[in-house]
């Protein structure tokens, strides 16, 4: 049996699952963020929609992206890269625009949201954890 060379035998990083090494970390925080996202907000909703429906709904709607962000991450291969990368960006864009709409009229957000001030109820992991998605996927993104 011929012997293989090193570069048949070497897996490369872009070739890697997207839930592996930190991967599996990152899956980890983002099934904890859907989760607590998720049920936060149900709580919410059920209990006091009347006094801030808006931040409730939004607290839902991230529950929402970090599931689908964790279903993508979960599932890797093409399908799965492009959920997640569409989740985290979406995930982006609704931290830093609700981070910053949170700290300039206050008085819109009753009550806080996941991605209120940032993230800062939650030590600012929501502001820092679509980044981390982001550059993961990226990382791992198949050669063309």
């Amino acid at each position: 049996m011929p012997e293989k060379t090193p570069s048949e035998t070497t897996v490369r990083p872009a070739d890697a699952a997207l839930g592996s090494g930190i991967g599996r970390v990152l899956l980890l925080v983002y099934g904890v963020f859907a989760l607590s996202a998720s049920a936060r907000a149900l709580v919410q909703i059920t209990t006091h929609f009347s006094e801030a429906p808006l931040a409730y709904l939004l607290s839902a709607f991230a529950g929402l992206i970090y599931i689908t962000a964790t279903v993508g991450l979960a599932r890797g291969g093409p399908t799965g890269r492009r959920t997640a990368l569409i989740s985290c960006t979406i995930e982006l864009i609704g931290v830093l625009v609700i981070g910053t709409l949170s700290v300039v009229d206050s008085g819109d957000f009753p009550d806080a949201t996941v991605w209120s001030n940032f993230g800062s109820g939650y030590g600012y992991v929501p502001l820092v954890l679509p980044f981390v998605g982001l550059w993961w996927i990226w990382r791992h993104k198949p050669a063309s």
